[in-house]
């Protein structure tokens, strides 16, 4: 494992919403895990609520002490009903910068970075959606976006399942069940350094939370290079997954010192990563994967798996660099 892994802040985006309570809620069970310190970090700038600009040094303090006790009371709301969490453990940094340069800077040696966002993609939660991706791609440090649902999105998902399903039977979606191990920890691979990264991340997360990990390389034919025996022709799929299989396997021996205390199992599956980790989230606890090191307009223009995950995932997720 990497020396910063349980030894570095957790550092959380709080802004008074609920998604960012759920981050705080999430990093301070961590924190219980692992023995860390949860940094809980407000990035503001002047608005209307906030009166006329300082003109003073005195006045700036004043505004500074008003926004430290805001961010406070936002703590102990997060942790109220948390049974040994307590809120003045947290350590409570505010900046006037952005949340997301906020969290950028104080958050550039972190162990990881965490932010909450809602499930659905609605136009009001747009700029929170927008606020995890820009993060994922900027930040150095592992970005975990904690996703919360509501009684509203279980009262769409149940409508399109009623209004998609024959006959007058009332029907529902149902998010599964934790089985009696607990969810998996899923993590993606394709065999680069960053995915290296990730999986060793995953491999952390499943030990800490003593719950099974799951590693899944999702693969279509261009991913795979020359399929041996294909050479001039494109290689059938059967054969694909021989192929898939075996570079998967190379992945867990290179790295099955990371698996110490973990159970562990591997997957092959003939989709794009995008589909494949989108599926497995629906089933996972934490989804893990690498950033693949796209960032700024190339990862704007092309679209990384990454940063659909960022959108699309149903569970809480990790962007590791």
């Amino acid at each position: 494992m990497a020396d910063n892994m349980t030894t570095s802040d957790i550092v959380v985006g709080v802004d008074g919403s609920d998604e960012s309570f759920a981050a705080l809620r999430w990093a301070l069970r961590e924190a219980q895990l692992t023995g860390q310190r949860v940094n809980a970090v407000y990035g503001w700038t002047r608005s209307w609520d906030m009166g006329s600009e300082p003109d003073s040094e005195e006045g700036w303090e004043r505004l500074r002490a008003r926004i430290t006790e805001r961010l406070r009371t936002w703590v102990d709301e997060a942790v109220s009903g948390l049974d040994d969490v307590d809120g003045d453990d947290v350590t409570l940094t505010s900046m006037h910068a952005s949340g997301t340069a906020a969290l950028l800077r104080i958050g550039k040696d972190a162990q990881q970075i965490v932010v909450g966002r809602r499930s659905l993609g609605r136009v009001a939660r747009w700029f929170t959606g927008s606020f995890s991706a820009s993060l994922a791609e900027e930040a150095t440090v592992p970005v975990t976006v904690v996703r919360i649902f509501t009684d509203e999105d279980e009262s769409m998902q149940d409508a399109i399942a009623n209004a998609l399903t024959p006959g007058d039977a009332a029907t529902g979606y149902a998010r599964p069940e934790s089985g009696s191990g607990g969810r998996p920890v899923v993590v993606g691979v394709d065999g680069s350094a960053t995915s290296r990264r990730a999986l060793e991340f995953a491999a952390h997360e499943a030990h800490v939370h003593g719950v099974p990990l799951h590693v899944l390389f999702c693969w279509q034919l261009k991913d795979l290079g020359v399929v041996p025996g294909y050479e001039n022709a494109v290689a059938p799929v059967a054969e694909g997954q021989k192929r898939a299989e075996q570079l998967l396997d190379g992945i867990m021996r290179d790295d099955d010192s990371l698996f110490d205390g973990v159970e562990v199992q591997a997957h092959a599956f003939h989709i794009s990563a995008a589909k494949g980790l989108i599926a497995a989230s629906r089933y996972a606890s934490h989804l893990v994967v690498g950033s693949r090191g796209l960032s700024g307009f190339d990862a704007h223009f092309l679209g990384s798996v990454s940063k659909q995950l960022v959108t699309l995932a149903e569970c809480t997720l990790t962007v590791v660099h």
